[in-house]
């Protein structure tokens, strides 16, 4: 008789090769879901503007860089457009996602770090990069293609949820884990809630 593990792997591997080969028609349903998602955050801002010890301000706008420092130019949009082209094409992400975290994590400034040591356009902390192999963070190139790679990752774990899979890349899986969604965290509800808000409906 087949064991439990095997049988639920089998199962898990039937169903990834499923989503792999979703065809395009499939592009209204995502949007529905992106929808709800988006309405599902907003009524989490509501909640917890209304209901905790502080007053949850506006999102803040997308050209905010999220506690990172940046002395230098932007990546000029033609070839930002083409390195966020090709990394969402290698990984089957929305372009316009990788873009709006982007524009939230770093501005597009290539040489933005943080605080806590995250670098580059899409703000990778050094075991990230180490992880995907990454040899110059702030290689514009690398950075969107590692990024990417870990946004797809997240994105994998919580089963295509976009907003757990944003509020992971900022706050950390272990945190969304504990509060099955979005942490009440100020920083992490902007983050998510102006990324969101930055996809096409």
């Amino acid at each position: 008789m087949m064991r439990f593990g095997t049988w639920f792997f089998w199962i898990w591997l039937l169903t990834a090769a499923a989503e792999e080969k979703t065809p395009p028609s499939t592009a209204t349903a995502q949007q529905d879901s992106l929808a709800k998602q988006r309405q599902s955050i907003q009524q989490q801002l509501r909640t917890v503007s209304n209901g905790s010890f502080f007053s949850l301000p506006p999102p803040e706008p997308l050209s905010t860089i999220s506690g990172a420092s940046a002395n230098c130019d932007s990546v000029p949009e033609n070839e930002l457009n083409g390195l966020i082209e090709e990394a969402a094409r290698r990984e089957n992400l929305k372009p316009d996602l990788l873009r709006g975290i982007i524009r939230q994590e770093s501005g597009a400034r290539p040489c933005a770090v943080s605080a806590k040591g995250a670098e580059g356009l899409m703000q990778l902390m050094p075991a990230t990069s180490a992880e995907f192999g990454v040899s110059d963070p702030f290689d514009p190139k690398q950075n969107i293609q590692a990024g990417a790679k870990f946004l797809k990752q997240l994105l994998t774990r919580y089963s295509g949820d976009v907003t757990k899979a944003l509020a992971a890349y900022n706050a950390g899986s272990a945190r969304v884990d504990q509060a099955d969604g979005v942490p009440a965290i100020r920083e992490t509800m902007h983050y998510v809630s102006s990324i969101l808000g930055s996809l096409p409906h």
